[in-house]
């Protein structure tokens, strides 16, 4: 294994691995992916994939791809038929946070971002100091994948069915 000469984001630490920025494009570009998810490595201090979608998976193994206790990001490349019955894609950045008044009620925080979107996963039974890593390495993170566009907020899992994919990618 190498270390990849990486800047750190000033107020976290955090720096972007290299390889993020070559699978996204490559899900992007080629579309080699459905999805991507990345974790902040806490030995290296920087974001790194952490599972790669194949084409044919589904929105569901998305969602399933997000651990119960740990804070995340992800990409989704989302395949839709638009009114006029085109086909089109577009991929979707988006931030999701449990908040721990709300666990009782299975809420949660989704920033939804259009065309180029990243998941941010940080459930309330994560720890303090992750979730403030992610939260402040976030903006980092964005930069690093070009094209986000539309950024909207959900306070539960279903503002993140597929119908409210659906709707906000039309």
């Amino acid at each position: 294994m190498f270390i990849e000469n990486v800047k750190a984001n000033a107020a976290s630490g955090m720096a972007v691995h290299d390889a993020c920025k070559l699978k996204f494009l490559e899900l992007k570009a080629k579309r080699n992916y459905r999805f991507i998810v990345f974790k902040i490595e806490n030995r290296t201090h920087q974001v790194v994939v952490e599972k790669l979608g194949q084409p044919d998976d589904t929105y569901e193994d998305f969602q399933k791809s997000f651990p119960a206790n740990e804070c995340r990001y992800a990409v989704y490349d989302f395949d839709f038929t638009t009114n006029e019955n085109c086909q089109k894609s577009k991929i979707f950045f988006v931030a999701w946070q449990v908040h721990k008044s709300r666990l009782d009620h299975h809420k949660n925080t989704l920033t939804l971002h259009i065309h180029v979107s990243v998941f941010k996963w940080s459930p309330d039974s994560s720890k303090v100091r992750s979730k403030m890593i992610y939260a402040s390495s976030k903006d980092r993170f964005k930069r690093e994948l070009d094209g986000i566009q539309v950024e909207v907020q959900a306070t539960d899992a279903s503002e993140m069915s597929l119908d409210v994919i659906k709707s906000r990618a039309l």
